[in-house]
């Protein structure tokens, strides 16, 4: 490639900020760049709750985010997924003592379908039907915060502990526990995509139902 076209290509590129939703303050969390706008479309940027609050003792906390609109120097962007570090839970480990964990997909007051994913760490090792108990908390807590929350109000009950607490309130009666986290929350599916698949499932049931000449 000539010297010529090099120096073009580079100047047909453009820096975008990108901006974190109005749920976390429409806070910069970083830049890229493209020769298109649409190209930027899609992207995802990752950061850590640390550095959108300036708190560094939440930087074992990550954020994913996706590009879903491009003004003329700026990109903005939904949230899609929570998680903690894999250094940060494997600190909370410990030798002897029970780790508890659940997946639950739930749908949000908004129609946002999403996966959490908590658990507990237990002080000294639990039996079979403790850890049993413990997770039956944890999905009744979280299917309860889903019935009453939208997907941002959903998510700051997890970016602020409290979801993790009210799981630690009650499943502590059943055995004594460490710590309760949500390790992580994944974006399944947005409104318009549950609706459409609720609209095929509909569709492929009445395909099936016979009709008697």
């Amino acid at each position: 490639m000539s010297e010529r076209s090099v120096s073009k290509q580079k100047r047909g590129k453009r820096w975008y900020s990108v901006i974190a939703p109005e749920q976390f303050d429409r806070e910069e969390i970083g830049e890229t760049v493209a020769e298109e706008p649409d190209m930027v479309l899609g992207r995802t940027i990752t950061t850590t709750l640390g550095d959108l609050t300036g708190d560094s003792g939440a930087n074992n906390t990550k954020l994913t985010f996706k590009i879903t609109d491009v003004g003329s120097d700026a990109a903005y962007t939904e949230f899609i997924k929570y998680e903690l570090t894999r250094d940060y839970l494997r600190s909370l480990v410990r030798r002897g003592a029970s780790k508890v964990e659940a997946s639950i997909t739930v749908l949000t007051t908004d129609d946002h379908r999403i996966r959490v994913q908590p658990v507990a760490f237990t002080t000294k090792k639990a039996d079979r039907s403790q850890e049993k108990a413990i997770r039956r908390v944890m999905i009744d807590q979280v299917e309860a915060a889903a019935e009453e929350r939208t997907f941002a109000e959903f998510v700051d009950s997890i970016v602020e502990g409290r979801l993790s607490s009210a799981i630690y309130g009650e499943a502590k009666t059943i055995y004594p526990l460490r710590r309760v986290e949500v390790q992580k929350l994944t974006l399944e599916a947005r409104p318009e995509e549950v609706a459409a698949e609720e609209e095929a499932s509909v569709d492929v049931d009445e395909d099936e139902v016979a009709v008697e000449e």
